[in-house]
């Protein structure tokens, strides 16, 4: 494609490339239209003698068609990524879902497809939850016009494949989120039972019922001596025995360290720790474990805040069937400062006086 000034006279048939304003300041026509003989004898009236135009040169795909195919490319064309697309407009297609799901992202391809000349995509952070008609990403081309083999280059790199280790999955899919049966176990001293199960049952059950699941089951564990650990090992292997899909530990304190009475109760119920701590604040107190195929989450104090934590980075990944190891908690780290959290001002030091002597 071409981007040059020429002649107005002779600009019929040429894309015009800015925006054309009348004396009242009013915008006459618009960039990016096709310019017609009338289009043309209204810029002379105008007293525009010259005027930037996009002149396509043969194998130049038009910046809408181009939206369109790499858009539908990116989305697994005869796949179903449980992703729609709107109509491409101004070279610009937007992408939505259409299932309550985790969107998934290929970080590695979103680059490449990026470095594509005159190509930008821009999506959702990997894993969010998204509900049906949420926009999860935008594509854009940059300019009024791309070369065919561009735009075969981003679509060989979004596109559904097979390749030598079997099927590739599209650059953008969503995972839809499966209805799962959660049970929740609190701990804590018997006097301040109650209001122990109310703060977390109000703060958790909507967010679990927002993603699809149900908070099936609340029991309690007084941990007043270290018969609580023996308890809290016994409950973990009942509701794994009768079918609940997921358990949060929860309590009147934070897990306080790796070998503290939550993850002692998780391996003597024959479970396994797999991680302590996270880089994310609020919920650097998490703990993660399994018993059998059943996800633990240990959550931190911070689980009982209707405001973002660490529970919405990590519960819905679960939820979705996830495998979260050591390391994607350690990946949290980039963006783990949560934006809402107030900074702690630091302690001040005590003066210390100088005895006169």
């Amino acid at each position: 494609m071409n981007f040059l000034p020429i002649p107005a006279a002779t600009a019929e048939g040429k894309i015009l490339g800015h925006n054309i304003s009348g004396p009242d300041g009013r915008r006459v026509l618009r960039k990016g239209k096709p310019l017609t003989a009338v289009d043309v004898a209204r810029l002379l009236e105008l007293g525009r003698e010259t005027i930037y135009v996009a002149e396509l040169e043969l194998g130049d795909i038009d910046e809408n068609e181009a939206a369109r195919r790499i858009a539908t490319a990116v989305c697994g064309a005869n796949f179903p990524t449980h992703l729609r697309l709107s109509k491409a407009i101004t070279g610009r297609c937007n992408i939505h879902a259409t299932e309550l799901g985790l969107l998934r992202v290929d970080e590695a391809r979103l680059l490449q497809v990026n470095l594509c000349e005159a190509v930008t995509l821009g999506t959702l952070t990997n894993h969010a939850v998204v509900t049906p008609d949420k926009m999860v990403a935008t594509l854009k081309i940059v300019a009024y016009a791309v070369p065919e083999n561009i735009v075969r280059e981003a679509e060989t790199i979004g596109q559904f494949a097979l390749t030598g280790e079997g099927w590739r999955s599209p650059l953008l899919r969503i995972d839809p989120l499966p209805a799962r049966r959660v049970g929740l176990i609190l701990s804590g001293s018997t006097a301040v039972g109650e209001k122990i199960i109310s703060g977390f049952d109000r703060a958790l059950r909507p967010r679990l019922e927002s993603w699809g699941s149900q908070l099936e089951r609340i029991e309690f564990v007084p941990l007043e001596d270290e018969t609580g650990e023996r308890e809290l090992a016994a409950l973990l292997t009942q509701q794994v025995a009768d079918g609940i899909e997921m358990i949060i530990l929860a309590g009147e304190t934070a897990i306080m360290d790796r070998h503290d009475i939550a993850p002692r109760a998780v391996e003597r119920a024959g479970g396994r720790v797999t991680c302590f701590g996270a880089p994310v604040d609020p919920g650097n107190l998490l703990m993660l474990a399994r018993l059998g195929d059943v996800p633990i989450v240990g959550a931190p104090g911070c689980a009982r805040s209707p405001k973002q934590n660490i529970v919405d980075l990590v519960l819905p990944r679960l939820l979705a069937g996830d495998y979260l190891t050591r390391m994607d908690i350690v990946r949290l780290g980039l963006g783990g400062m949560i934006d809402d959290v107030p900074e702690r001002p630091l302690p001040r030091e005590k003066a210390v006086r100088r005895k006169e002597v």
